[in-house]
């Protein structure tokens, strides 16, 4: 098969696309024909050397794709050859096949097609994770998502309005502010020239920034408040107030879920199928595409993340 190789940690430039061995199922696992990957903030650090793979995964970039089911490992049950999916990767979703376990597959929404719904794993059980099993999102409470135009902001946005929550968000600009307003956020701030702490309390923050951003989180936290953290675009270290953080009652959570055992995953993903799968069917999460690229052209497609100006997700289709 080929896949995209990294040659060398770097820019855009040394993604390859080279001709590597096939993927065999170990035992509980499936290989799936992809139909198409998305892109991730993951893919960037990993391709920039600063996202380490987990030992045991894919070296090629890639935690999402869609496709159908070409081979069956040893003990899976409920699954076919044929069967057309999506599935939540670790890695090696820039390719032409990929194995996965079992328990990491989704079945297509209804009303979505096989290509988009590669969009869909990675943001959906990213959001899910963290927005409800972790920080119990509940209705009628007010949640913060940074960055509410992105891959993961799309969705977040439309699960917590879903959720019965009132939504803020921060964005980059007037467009990115009106398309959040279409997709759910009452309230839109521009990061570059609004304060969102002014804006609070938030009883629940998914942040992807990190860095600088921790102290004004807290302070805006309201009592109570959980914030989230699953990114760190702004850089690893921020100010802490203890006091803060203490008399609020509140409390932080950094999450990652690339490294997560499988185990934890397939519950995730379990979770994700039972409750975010009839959202999307009855149209109250929208999945929201901004480019759709020769899975060849990955460097391109960098390129345009990078850029910042995308809007929801920017997909690999292998043509």
């Amino acid at each position: 098969m080929k896949a995209i190789s990294i040659k060398k940690p770097g820019g855009p430039e040394v993604l390859e696309w080279t001709q590597v061995d096939d993927p065999t199922p170990a035992v509980g696992e499936v290989v799936i024909d992809v139909a198409a990957s998305a892109l991730n903030r993951a893919d960037i650090m990993q391709r920039m050397g600063l996202y380490p793979v987990p030992p045991g995964a894919s070296p090629y970039p890639g935690l999402e794709v869609s496709g159908r089911i070409s081979a069956l490992g040893q003990g899976v049950t409920g699954w076919q050859v044929g069967d057309e999916v999506c599935a939540l990767l670790t890695g090696g979703g820039y390719a032409e096949k990929v194995a996965v376990p079992a328990g990491q597959l989704l079945t297509i929404p209804k009303g979505t097609g096989l290509v988009d719904a590669a969009a869909l794993p990675e943001a959906t059980a990213t959001v899910w994770s963290n927005i409800v099993m972790t920080a119990k999102l509940e209705e009628g409470e007010t949640f913060l998502m940074h960055g509410g135009a992105g891959g993961v902001g799309t969705v977040a946005l439309q699960i917590a309005k879903a959720l019965g929550a009132r939504v803020v968000t921060t964005v980059g600009g007037p467009e990115k502010a009106e398309r959040a307003r279409e997709l759910g956020a009452d309230l839109t701030l521009d990061y570059r020239t609004d304060d969102f702490a002014e804006h609070g309390p938030y009883d629940v923050i998914l942040d992807v920034i990190g860095g600088r951003y921790l102290e004004r989180n807290i302070r805006s936290l309201a009592t109570d408040g959980r914030l989230a953290v699953i990114g760190m675009q702004d850089g690893l270290e921020g100010p802490l107030n203890l006091a803060e953080l203490v008399f609020k009652r509140a409390s932080v959570h950094g999450t990652t879920l690339r490294t997560r055992p499988a185990a934890q995953k397939a519950a995730i993903v379990a979770e994700v199928q039972q409750h975010v799968w009839p959202m999307i069917e009855n149209g109250d999460v929208q999945l929201i595409i901004d480019q759709r690229l020769p899975m060849a052209e990955a460097a391109e497609a960098h390129r345009l993340m990078e850029a910042g100006r995308h809007v929801g997700k920017i997909l690999l289709v292998n043509e």
